[in-house]
């Protein structure tokens, strides 16, 4: 590495501690990377812009969260949250598997752990206080919930890592499903444990009627997955085009079918969407400039060489990266972890005959884990900020549920067939063999 280079990521580290926002911080230390080395300042515009809108896949980001401020705001997570109530609020523990269950349904549209947790999950804890819980509980399994939303698909962390790597989009939201799932039984066999010995109450059965009623309420709106996913695996749309379809629904629901969204309150959207948009594109352009430089420094090619002569197995690399997106997790954004750790990685991940499907949807779950470890949390952080709950006491409830999640993490490493089988069943051919 040059010292042009280390200067570059010396400088951003600093700019990023000193809360300069990390899209900036990177485009900044692209730029003094190209002072330094006496190279053209338009390469930071071209190497940016040109990355950004190549991709026609990455247009599908702000159509995911155009499409879940669309649900959050046009009530449909209310309607979600009562037909899960219906599924398993009368277990032992109810509105905590509610939590659970509703989650992984909007996780089915909305492609985004934040969105989650400001949507079922903010419902979901004011319910589970108002029924006697403890409020630092309710957050916690709010904030382990919540991550399921990018897991399982569509997934906004899953397409950037597609561009990334030039996977299938696809087969990596089929890849997702299975860990999603995993890791929401285990969530709620956690609840079933913690019920029994916290006495925990059940929701009273509602009535047929009233079943008949929650169910033809929210079955528009449980619709959607079915026509985003179904869409794109029967190869009708494209992972963009159904990104649109799924906002397009979304904006007619609440308009005209439930009538629960205003014309002011759809322009707060539109302006709430475009400014997330604009901080996910101004990170990406930042990332695409310093990722750049990483490969015109040849870093990747070095790392994997250094790797390939280390002779490490699959399993043993796959562990190390395992245990490295732990600690950086718990330290640094997702979204940077995402756009410059990936694609140092993914040369070694093609020497050693790793599949990319399988490394891409656990490193996915692995960052996921990230925005509940403290002291980052993001999800933590965002919960307590809606709610009013201390992070101390969210924390002090989470950690038996975050080494639950890190467990699940080491199987699905090793059990590769796990987030394989459904691609594989949908025509996918696996890179290699895992051992």
């Amino acid at each position: 590495m040059s010292f042009a280079a280390l200067l570059m990521f010396v400088l951003f580290f600093a700019w990023m501690l000193v809360g300069m926002p990390i899209g900036h911080a990177m485009l900044a230390a692209g730029i003094v990377y190209l002072l330094v080395t006496g190279q053209d300042l338009g390469l930071a515009a071209s190497q940016s812009l040109n990355g950004i809108y190549s991709s026609f896949v990455l247009m599908s980001v702000p159509l995911f969260i155009f499409a879940a401020e669309l649900m959050n705001a046009g009530k449909m997570t209310d309607r979600m949250f009562g037909f899960a109530n219906l599924l398993v609020g009368r277990l032992r523990g109810g509105l905590a598997h509610v939590n659970v269950v509703s989650n992984v349904i909007f996780a089915g549209m909305s492609g985004s752990a934040l969105a989650d947790a400001a949507g079922p999950g903010k419902i979901s804890i004011d319910m589970m206080i108002k029924a006697g819980y403890k409020p630092s509980f309710a957050a916690a399994l709010t904030a382990c919930a919540s991550i399921l939303g990018p897991i399982i698909p569509p997934s906004i962390p899953m397409v950037i890592y597609g561009v990334i790597s030039g996977t299938s989009i696809g087969y990596l939201f089929l890849g997702g499903v299975m860990p999603g799932l995993l890791i929401a039984t285990v969530l709620m066999g956690y609840i079933a444990l913690v019920a029994r010995r916290k006495n925990f109450p059940t929701q009273p059965m509602p009535s047929r009627k009233e079943a008949v009623a929650i169910i033809g309420d929210a079955a528009p709106t449980l619709t959607l997955p079915a026509i985003l996913l179904g869409g794109i695996y029967s190869g009708a749309v494209t992972p963009t085009e159904a990104a649109a379809v799924a906002a397009f629904c979304a904006l007619v629901l609440a308009l005209f079918w439930y009538r629960s969204l205003s014309l002011k309150a759809l322009f707060r959207i539109l302006v709430e969407s475009s400014r997330s948009t604009a901080i996910v594109a101004i990170t990406i352009a930042g990332a695409l400039v310093m990722n750049w430089v990483v490969a015109s420094e040849r870093i990747p090619a070095a790392l994997g060489t250094w790797m390939v002569s280390m002779d490490l197995s699959q399993s043993s690399f796959m562990l190390f990266v395992t245990v490295l997106f732990l600690i950086l997790g718990a330290l640094v954004d997702t979204m940077l972890m995402l756009l410059i750790v990936i694609p140092i990685l993914m040369p070694t991940v093609g020497a050693l005959g790793i599949d990319p499907v399988h490394f891409g949807v656990v490193s996915v779950v692995n960052m996921m884990i990230g925005l509940i470890t403290p002291p980052m949390g993001q999800l933590v952080f965002l919960i307590s900020g809606i709610t009013g709950i201390k992070v101390a006491d969210i924390l002090s409830e989470v950690w038996w549920m975050l080494a639950l999640l890190i467990a699940t993490l080491f199987v699905l490493v090793l059990v590769p067939s796990i987030t394989l089988w459904l691609p594989i069943q949908a025509g996918y051919q696996p890179v290699g063999s895992f051992h």
